[in-house]
């Protein structure tokens, strides 16, 4: 557990563990609905937060998943995985923060940790997919893109979205 602090809170983040699966996915639900709403219509919002954890997510949680702690309580979460296909990549993913602790710091944290992570284990650059919303932090984050695309959930959900990649070396 490392404990990262920004102007505003010190946050501890450490590795995720199956028991923080139901946590994740109900801050994940929170902020969808929280913040995507003025940039994604209410049907694919509805979409996007249906449903159960699936056994993917709860692997994925296990194996990738990093969660942020304020006193004690998980407020945050976020993923860090290697690329199939390229050896330097690393994929950041489901960076999510409790809707009451939005602009506290915690996603910078999150971003920060990760990114030491990603050099500790190699990776020379990082990508993510960035809803509409998040795109401008991201980029405040040193990512770089504009292009808007389409993300393909494994749910079948179809979401605009902006690819972005960041440099670490």
């Amino acid at each position: 557990m490392k404990e990262i602090g920004t102007n505003k809170q010190a946050f501890k983040i450490r590795k995720a563990s199956i028991y923080d699966a139901k946590q994740i996915f109900d801050i994940r639900t929170r902020a969808i609905l929280a913040k995507c709403s003025g940039h994604y219509d209410e049907q694919v919002l509805i979409h996007w937060t249906q449903g159960e954890m699936s056994k993917e997510f709860l692997d994925d949680v296990a194996v990738s998943f990093y969660v942020t702690e304020l006193n004690g309580d998980i407020i945050g979460s976020g993923q860090l995985r290697a690329a199939q296909d390229e050896g330097d990549l690393g994929l950041v993913d489901a960076i999510f923060v409790d809707p009451l602790h939005m602009g506290s710091g915690a996603a910078k944290a999150m971003i920060v940790y990760l990114e030491q992570q990603a050099k500790t284990a190699g990776f020379q650059r990082l990508k993510l997919d960035a809803t509409l919303n998040a795109a401008p932090f991201y980029q405040r984050c040193g990512f770089i893109g504009t292009e808007l695309s389409h993300y393909h959930s494994p749910r079948g959900l179809v979401l605009s979205c902006v690819p972005m990649e960041k440099s670490l070396s």
